[in-house]
């Protein structure tokens, strides 16, 4: 066996675990996985986490104290290596469960609740070292139609798996096969780089990198696009025209990315510097603020050209940075809002 499946093999009773929820179940799996000194860090307000226990006390307890039935269901498992050297297990799929409880002092519904994210996994010597999560939280605030923020450009829907479903990889590794994917991904972002400081959007050169039927799935709060008009309509314009200076400051940035069979993943934490200025973004007024942004994406190319991307964004952070407390907002928008338990029956009793 590879290493690369060795590594996602070592997960899968995490992947398991979480699939049929139990607190001893998880807790068991996290500490047979993962180092004693492992560090979780994860998205707004959750943040930076040392150890196992910490880290399910602070995550997953109060989650499934809200959603009783929580489960995981995982539709991308990729593993590959970095240019630094550092081996990676990415999955991408979705939390889902009945919202009986307030989370986060988001109100429950009483109705199954879904929570997309993509958690990036280093493994040095069989343990995880690190982990890196993005947990889509806008979505949950809006599923209970409580998100206190201007609406999205793009579409909000439940975020579908590779239209191939074969989004987790059980093949032996193809390291050639991996390596051109990643190679062909960072091509295209660093011909998207040149605009707009050095020239229109053609400079991108986007035909060649772009399926016509291109699906851009983005976070929560920006919302998704279909083909190079979706995109660009509903995120690369706005956001450019938000931070002109996007790309200029990545020397100081390091980027992570690894590639298996026809799909490629990136991390940077942060992966992203630039200051919101001139238009303003996503219905904040231009701060002027220098910003980081922290991004997982994954990508499947089918027949040289890239089909589907899945992007996440920490974009509570990026609001808390330029001072905007969405919590804070959250609760005032839903003081008149009932945060007690649903007690919802079984529906079996006459």
């Amino acid at each position: 066996m590879d290493r690369h499946a060795h590594h996602k093999a070592l997960l899968a009773p995490l992947r398991a675990a979480l699939y049929d929820f139990s607190e001893h179940g998880v807790r068991a799996a996290l500490s047979d996985v993962c180092a004693d000194n492992a560090v979780f860090r994860l998205a707004h307000p959750l943040g930076e986490i040392h150890g196992t226990d910490a880290f399910f006390e602070q995550t997953f307890a109060p989650l499934v104290d809200a959603w009783p039935d929580l489960e995981r269901r995982d539709h991308i498992v990729v593993a590959g290596t970095d240019d630094h050297g550092h081996d990676w297990v990415g999955c991408g799929g979705y939390y889902l469960g009945v919202a009986l409880g307030p989370w986060l002092d988001i109100p429950p519904t009483g109705h199954i609740t879904h929570m997309r994210f993509h958690e990036f996994y280093r493994f040095v010597d069989g343990k995880v070292v690190e982990m890196q999560s993005l947990w889509d939280i806008p979505e949950v605030m809006m599923q209970a139609n409580a998100w206190p923020m201007a609406p999205s450009l793009g579409r909000e829907w439940h975020i579908p798996g590779p239209a191939t479903q074969d989004g987790i990889i059980t093949k032996p590794s193809d390291e050639a096969a991996g390596e051109q994917t990643k190679r062909t991904i960072i091509e295209m972002l660093e011909k998207m780089k040149r605009h707009p400081s050095t020239g229109g959007p053609a400079v991108m050169e986007m035909d060649r990198y772009w399926h016509p039927k291109m699906s851009w799935y983005g976070p929560s709060a920006i919302g998704s696009g279909r083909g190079i008009a979706g995109f660009r309509h509903w995120h690369q314009i706005p956001f450019l025209n938000a931070m002109p200076d996007r790309g200029k400051e990545r020397a100081s940035l390091t980027y992570h990315f690894f590639g298996e069979q026809n799909y490629a993943a990136v991390t940077g934490w942060p992966n992203m510097i630039q200051t919101v200025s001139d238009d303003g973004w996503m219905g904040i007024a231009p701060a002027g603020r220098k910003i980081t942004m922290k991004s997982l994406d994954f990508w499947r190319i089918e027949n040289g050209l890239i089909r589907e991307n899945w992007v996440m964004v920490d974009v509570l952070e990026a609001f808390h940075q330029l001072g905007v407390d969405v919590f804070a907002r959250l609760r005032e928008f839903n003081k008149a809002r009932n945060l007690s338990r649903v007690d919802l029956p079984d529906g079996m009793e006459g």
